[in-house]
């Protein structure tokens, strides 16, 4: 075959090869996949993964991040974000040590709650996590637990933890989530009492919660703006016998919870966004609470 012949083939080969590349396969580059969610919106209280620092020490877990207080036993804060993806049915597991606790750490057990009167109440609940078992196991680390008065972790808050899930699974909301303790000294079944019996973990005062709620996620905090519609919850609640089922009476001004808890929360949005919704306290109508069975360990 002539020279000429060959060189149009190799032409039209070319141009046919051309035209598949857009059906192969598209590889995403390391810059293009999703950001780490749960410190999407901003890092509380400015926490590293610095063993120099055992009482603000980041942990980022694949389903929640925390900011662990060793001299406390409990986190200082727990974030994670809350999708419809997932939520589903897998079982609770047992409460367990947290071996990602680097050495010289203080690494409480389920047993130092034992005789104390208040519940290992989660921060990010097993059912925000129940999608597989790995992720509802992953919940069950002590590092994620606070000592909650069963009034406080089996009434109020377990209706606002049922009132979000409900607004990403009925609603297709998408929830950034911060939750933590407060103060020292809180009342259980055995009364007042500022540690467990063994001295290890201090019982706050209160635990507090603050919810950035989504029509739609986003993968940068850039993407919000003045037009987003963003609401913003904030809930303070006494661990004491008191609290009930009515988590919305609890509802605070998330700029009151900044003062009270010295951390700036979901700092990443655009400067501006959320400063007036800081200042108020959430008015969106909520249903009457439905008491609902709870494992109060």
């Amino acid at each position: 075959m002539a020279q000429a012949a060959w060189t149009r083939l190799a032409r039209v080969a070319l141009i046919l090869l051309a035209g598949f590349v857009p059906l192969l396969p598209q590889v995403r580059s390391a810059g293009e996949r999703e950001e780490y969610p749960h410190l999407r919106m901003g890092n509380p209280s400015d926490a590293k993964a610095d063993e120099g620092d055992k009482n603000n020490f980041l942990m980022k877990k694949e389903y929640f991040a925390l900011s662990y207080n060793n001299e406390k036993g409990t986190p200082n804060w727990v974030s994670w974000r809350l999708t419809k993806a997932d939520l589903g049915n897998a079982p609770r597991r047992p409460f367990q040590p947290d071996t990602e606790l680097p050495n010289g750490f203080k690494r409480i057990t389920p047993a130092d709650y034992t005789g104390s009167g208040f519940d290992r109440g989660h921060m990010c609940p097993h059912s925000d996590r129940n999608k597989t078992r790995a992720s509802s196991e992953a919940t069950f680390v002590m590092t994620n637990m606070v000592p909650q008065s069963p009034q406080n972790n089996q009434k109020a808050w377990n209706q606002l933890e049922i009132y979000l899930r409900d607004l990403v699974q009925s609603q297709r909301k998408a929830c950034y989530v911060v939750s933590g303790p407060y103060g020292k000294g809180g009342v259980g079944r055995v009364g007042l009492k500022s540690t467990t019996p063994n001295r290890k973990v201090v019982v706050p005062a209160k635990t507090w919660k603050v919810v950035l709620v989504l029509d739609e996620d986003v993968a940068k905090p850039s993407q919000l703006t003045e037009d987003t519609n963003i609401r913003l919850i904030g809930v303070v609640v006494p661990n004491d016998d008191r609290v009930g089922f009515d988590w919305a009476r609890f509802r605070t001004p998330v700029k009151d919870i900044e003062e009270l808890t010295g951390y700036k929360f979901f700092d990443k949005v655009p400067a501006g966004i959320l400063d007036h919704l800081k200042e108020e306290r959430d008015q969106v109508p909520i249903p009457p609470p439905v008491p609902v069975q709870h494992d109060n360990e």
